[in-house]
Formats: structure tokens, C-alpha cells, sequence
């Protein structure tokens, strides 16, 4: 195998005592802003995307907020009273079910009217109390209700029997819940927050890395490269390409985060939107610091290709990468979820997470993100070696270990 050969243009790109073209990386970094801003793939998918959050927010909402009616087919006394008692139940614990009672003459009717459809389910009297007559499936919300409705009266009946009240009877029987730590949400909120912001971090990581990635081997194609590095310091064009596509990213990162934080407060889930608020702030925040080096990994991906097609094979270590930080967002928990906070790009989404849950004390974002800003500027600068080293390159696909081995 030939060693790969350094190209000369390089040798004037690094001459010593040559002078740089000042704030080159802003030039470049524009450059990306305006190329991306133009792309009509990125806009449309960026709008799909942003449809997509909105739209299954409004469909969540409206799912969440749309009551449900029971008909019941209903024999013997006092079935009604049940029925009326298990509504206000329900009204009572702000459930917006309906449930509506039919008098039929006898239990057959009752089975009958349930195996036609005419009714949901049916209710009639047993030997231990009552029993409901279902079709094909348990109805939970009924048999929850009308358990209750049909508790209460029976422990009426009792009490009025045995010459006492209710009052009397439930005397020290109240339950209440209190929380040492009430900062933290339901575990529900908890589990849809963390699947959302792994999510968000693999899609922006995997859409913008590639496109860093294919800029810079169609760069190499297309010989643009050589008279970049002719004009400036090919630092100074990493730099612009990594910064100009982390602006981007976090620009359409906080679109999307705002526009869930908006669709919360129209499902009526403004009672979770402060700390969720708090913890979509530090997700924004750790993904920025952590895509720094992503970015420039990516470019790395793209300088150690010589064609879109060896892109499979350099940028296989990172989108691995993003598979098991997505994985271990959503997967991860307990003792594993606490040390993944704190370890480089998993903290990304873990940290966040466990924010949401309330888990992690004040200090610990800053610490892990200290970590995190501290491994970011380790990989920027062996990035920036590799890039350098092999973008100049076009005799073959290269190897990370390969590039680093040129002399720089």
C-alpha cells in the first residue's frame, strides 16, 4: 500500500511565518449558516419535525382531554343509585367519564342488550353485592367507579343499621401521602421527557454531523479544499465549519424544545412545566458543549474519506456513538442513569433527565458540565491534529490512527 503522500499545498497552508487571513472561522462559519439556511432538504425536514412535535402534542392534548361515555344496561334495585353514585364519584376526582344507566326488566335483558352492542356493559345483582356484565373486555374506569359507588352505599346501609354514620365509622381511617423530596415529577412525566430528549439529541447529532461530513469530502472531490487551504489555515476552516454547524443545531434544538414546552401548556401540563422548563434549559446547554466535539469528529469523518462512499465506514464509530447515548437516555436508571451524568456525551441526556426527576442536586449539572467542557476541549484539539493531517489527503480512505501518524 502506497503511504499516503502530503500534499504541497499543506506545506504553504502550515509554512512557518506565514500570515493567517484574520477571523478567517468567521468567514467560513457564515458561510455554513447561509449554505444550510438555503438547503431546502434542511428547511423542510426542520419544518416536518417541528409539525411533527406540534402536532402530537395537539393530538395528546386532545386524546387527554376528551371524555368518555359508558352505557349501561342496569336490573334490579337500587342498580341506578349505584350508577348515579359512581358519577359522582368521578365528577368528584375530575375524570371526565359519563356514564349512562338504562332499566331493563331482567338479567337476561341485561346479558342480551351487551352481547348485541346496544349497550357497553351491564350491571345487576349478585349474591355478594353486584355484578358487571362486560362483552369481550374489562372496563376499567366502570368497575373502578362503580366498586367505590357500590362500597359507599353498601357501608351507608350498614352504618344507618347499626345505629351509627359514616362519619363515625371512617374515623382515623384517612390516608395522606407526603413527600420528602416533592421537587421531582411523576414517573411518567419523567420516562416521556428522557425518550424526548434522546430523541432530539440523536436526530440534530446525526443530521448535522453527516452534513459536516459530506461537506468536507465534497470538498476534497471537488479539489475546493486546495484553494481554501491556499487562502487560510485549514484550523481556522475546522473551526468555522464546527461552530457555524453548532449554531445551527442549537438554533433548531431550542425551536424544537420551545415548541414542546408551548404544546405541555396546551395538554394542560403546566403544573410539570417549570422543572421540565429547567431541565430542557440544561439539555439545550450540555448538547451544545457536547456537539462541539461531535462536529468535529464529524469533520474528522469527512478529511479521513476521499469519496461519499467511504462515509459508511469512517463515520460508523459515531453513529454508534449516538446510538448508545440515545439507548442509555431512555434505558438507563438508578445507579447506571447517576454514572452516565457524568460521563461525557451520555451526560447529554442523562443529566437532564435526572434533573427532570428531581434526583440530582443543585451542584451536579455544573460539575458535569465542567466534565463534560473538559473532554470537549480534549477531542477538539486531537480532532483538529487529525483534520488537519489527513484532510490534504487523496490518495485513499484513511484511518484515525493513520492521519494521526502524518507528519503535521
Amino acid at each position: 500500500m502506497t503511504a499516503p503522500v502530503r500534499h504541497e499545498t499543506e506545506s504553504r497552508t502550515e509554512r512557518p511565518g506565514r500570515e493567517p487571513v484574520a477571523n478567517a472561522w468567521r468567514i467560513v462559519a457564515a458561510r455554513e449558516v447561509a449554505v444550510r439556511l438555503r438547503d431546502r432538504n434542511f428547511l423542510i425536514s426542520t419544518g416536518i419535525t417541528l409539525a411533527a412535535i406540534i402536532g402530537s402534542m395537539m393530538i395528546g392534548g386532545f386524546l387527554s382531554s376528551r371524555g368518555s361515555t359508558t352505557d349501561l344496561a342496569v336490573t334490579g334495585q337500587g342498580a341506578t343509585q349505584v350508577v348515579q353514585t359512581a358519577q359522582r364519584v368521578a365528577d368528584a376526582q375530575d375524570d371526565d367519564v359519563t356514564f349512562h344507566a338504562s332499566a331493563v326488566p331482567d338479567a337476561a335483558a341485561v346479558e342480551q342488550q351487551v352481547a348485541d352492542g346496544t349497550v357497553d356493559a351491564g350491571l345487576l345483582r349478585s349474591a355478594q353485592g353486584w355484578q358487571l356484565i362486560g362483552d369481550t373486555d374489562e372496563n376499567t374506569d366502570l368497575s373502578r367507579y362503580v366498586g367505590t359507588a357500590a362500597a359507599q352505599l353498601a357501608v351507608e346501609r350498614n352504618a344507618a343499621a347499626a345505629g351509627t354514620t359514616v362519619a363515625d365509622l371512617q374515623r382515623g381511617s384517612t390516608v395522606t401521602y407526603r413527600l420528602l423530596d416533592d421537587s421531582g415529577n411523576d414517573e411518567a412525566t419523567v420516562k416521556i421527557v428522557g425518550f424526548v430528549f434522546a430523541f432530539l439529541f440523536y436526530l440534530s447529532s446525526i443530521l448535522f454531523g453527516m452534513a459536516i461530513a459530506q461537506s468536507v469530502v465534497e470538498e476534497k472531490q471537488n479539489r475546493i479544499v486546495e484553494i481554501l487551504a491556499s487562502a487560510i489555515p485549514l484550523r481556522h476552516l475546522l473551526t468555522g465549519k464546527v461552530l457555524g454547524s453548532t449554531a445551527l443545531a442549537f438554533a433548531q434544538l431550542a425551536l424544537f424544545v420551545g415548541a414542546g414546552l408551548l404544546g405541555m401548556t396546551a395538554m394542560g401540563r403546566g403544573a410539570d412545566l417549570g422543572a421540565v422548563a429547567g431541565a430542557a434549559g440544561w439539555f439545550v446547554v450540555f448538547f451544545v458543549v457536547g456537539f462541539l466535539a461531535l462536529a468535529a469528529l464529524w469533520a474528522v469523518a469527512g478529511s479521513l474519506a476521499t469519496r461519499n462512499e467511504d462515509l459508511q465506514s469512517t463515520s460508523t464509530p459515531l453513529s454508534m456513538l449516538l446510538i448508545i447515548v440515545m439507548f442509555g437516555g431512555i434505558f438507563a436508571s438508578g445507579t447506571v442513569q447517576v454514572v452516565a451524568s457524568y460521563v461525557p456525551m451520555l451526560s447529554i441526556v442523562a443529566m437532564p433527565t435526572r434533573v427532570v426527576a428531581g434526583t440530582a442536586a443543585w451542584w451536579e449539572p455544573l460539575v458535569s458540565l465542567a466534565i463534560m467542557a473538559a473532554a470537549t476541549y480534549a477531542i477538539v484539539v486531537l480532532a483538529e491534529t487529525a483534520y488537519r493531517r489527513s484532510l490534504m489527503q487523496t490518495q485513499g480512505r484513511l484511518t484515525l490512527r493513520q492521519a494521526l501518524r502524518l507528519r503535521g
